[in-house]
């Protein structure tokens, strides 16, 4: 009989990092993982079957918050809100930092345990904007992505936290370098796919890892949401144009406003003999928290052209805006900053256009900075969340204050998702998210240390580092 860490073969090959080697250790659900061309229907087979795969534990990392004190003591502290401590120290306790100071003058309680950060560097957790953490496991195989129904274009009554799945081994992978929280968004092929959540990268479950299940709603509105053409029958799936997103676009807000007044007069008459009450439209009423200004639309547009013709189609309904991409609009940028929106910045590794400057893209985000404009980092990826520091740092060596880099990775991206409160700094009554590590967050160089979600050490360790020890025996 085959033992449950042998893997059953197809030829099914994948170009993903995260699955792309023979290695043991526990996956999914404390699964074994599968090896390279492993057949998912086959190992699923097993896992349903099998007892002694059941049994297998899960190494997802709990973050219950404990009751003992954790103090990391002499470590140079980026606290982002309010300046470098060089000498510091950080006390976490019951999952919320609890004092943060010099040494010399900050209390350790007696029953800590203290951690020795002497010449290394001690920061708040890091945030990604956008991200699709949990939506997908390997690029290759469809059973493994969850990130766009093609059914329609407009898809506003989506969750993400629907789909999350909180085993994936992507998330240690990311945690490694330092990222405690993220946005997952759906994928980018519609202009309305579904609403974004809010995630911590570690938690007992799914439903505690999502701290806020529909934070806000993306908007895409660039070329790769247009329906190719069918050349066999010469017509495409609407819509084909620019002018066919908008119309589209428009028609879905004008029949939600419309719903939303059937809702009131109904509401109104309720009681009366023969008034019928409106039946529920998922679809239109997943819009009116965004058409009530009540939670931001996430509006994704590159190009100039595109990025005028959404914004005043969100002017037009009076949407509250998040910007993102905006990669080659830089002759928009003073129209950018007048918009008084949030900006999400990245992919920051795009060529720039043949009628940009090289360096074009690595300079946006100090451009916009200059201009006033609030930025946020993000890696918009799976596989690559690890990244996003360096994104950061690309962008500091062509312009972007150090500083504002660093809160543009944390308290910046806290105060856009209305989460600052809890995260984005090293300051008392936070979610003890910090990290420690041996050098400059930005560095590719540094390596981290230690991880904290909220105040719970969570083991770094991952899929990369088992492969290394597997094959350097």
């Amino acid at each position: 009989m085959r033992k449950p860490s042998e893997s059953l073969t197809c030829v099914i090959p994948s170009e993903d990092a995260a699955y792309n080697q023979n290695a043991p250790g526990s996956g999914a659900f404390g699964l074994p993982r599968p090896r390279r061309g492993t057949c998912f229907s086959l190992l699923l087979t097993l896992v349903l079957f099998s007892p002694a795969l059941a049994q297998q534990p899960s190494r997802m990392a709990a973050t219950r918050p404990g009751a003992t004190a954790i103090a990391i003591k002499g470590g140079k502290l980026l606290t982002i809100t309010h300046g470098v401590i060089e000498n510091g120290v950080v006390v976490m306790e019951n999952g919320k930092i609890t004092a943060v100071g010099p040494a010399a003058s900050t209390n350790v309680p007696a029953n800590a345990r203290v951690i020795d950060a002497t010449g290394m560097t001690v920061y708040p957790g890091l945030i990604d904007s956008e991200t699709r953490l949990g939506l997908t496991e390997i690029s290759a195989e469809p059973s493994t992505n969850d990130l766009s129904e093609p059914s329609d274009e407009i898809m506003p009554h989506m969750h993400v936290a629907d789909a999350f799945h909180a085993e994936t081994d992507l998330i240690p992978t990311t945690r490694v370098n330092g990222i405690t929280n993220a946005i997952v968004a759906p994928g980018t092929q519609d202009t309305l796919p579904g609403q974004d959540s809010f995630i911590q990268l570690a938690g007992p479950s799914a439903d505690e890892m999502l701290l806020v299940r529909d934070i806000a709603m993306p908007l895409n509105f660039t070329g790769s949401q247009r329906r190719k053409m069918d050349w066999q029958s010469g017509r495409g799936t609407y819509p084909t144009t620019r002018m066919g997103m908008a119309a589209q676009l428009r028609q879905s807000f004008l029949d939600a406003l419309d719903y939303q007044q059937k809702l009131a007069d109904s509401d109104k008459r309720k009681g009366e003999k023969g008034v019928q009450p409106v039946k529920r439209d998922l679809k239109l009423e997943a819009l009116l928290p965004y058409l009530q200004g009540k939670k931001p639309i996430v509006l994704a547009a590159s190009e100039p052209s595109d990025l005028q013709t959404a914004v005043a189609l969100a002017n037009e309904f009076h949407l509250k805006l998040i910007l993102n991409h905006v990669t080659h609009s830089q002759s928009l940028l003073d129209y950018i900053a007048r918009l008084q929106a949030p900006v999400i910045v990245g992919p920051i590794y795009d060529f720039p256009k043949e009628n940009e400057r090289y360096d074009a893209v690595y300079r946006l985000p100090g451009e916009l900075f200059r201009r006033g404009v609030k930025i946020a980092f993000a890696s918009y990826d799976s596989h690559q969340v690890r990244n996003l520091p360096y994104a950061a740092g690309y962008a500091v060596a062509y312009g972007l204050p150090y500083d504002e880099a660093m809160k543009a990775l944390t308290i910046n991206a806290a105060e856009i998702w209305g989460l600052a409160d809890r995260l984005g700094s090293l300051d008392v009554g936070k979610m003890a998210n910090v990290v420690v590590a041996n050098g400059d967050p930005l560095d590719v160089k540094t390596d981290v240390k230690h991880v904290f979600i909220s105040g719970q050490e969570i083991p770094l360790w991952d899929r990369q580092m088992e492969l290394r020890d597997q094959y350097s025996k």
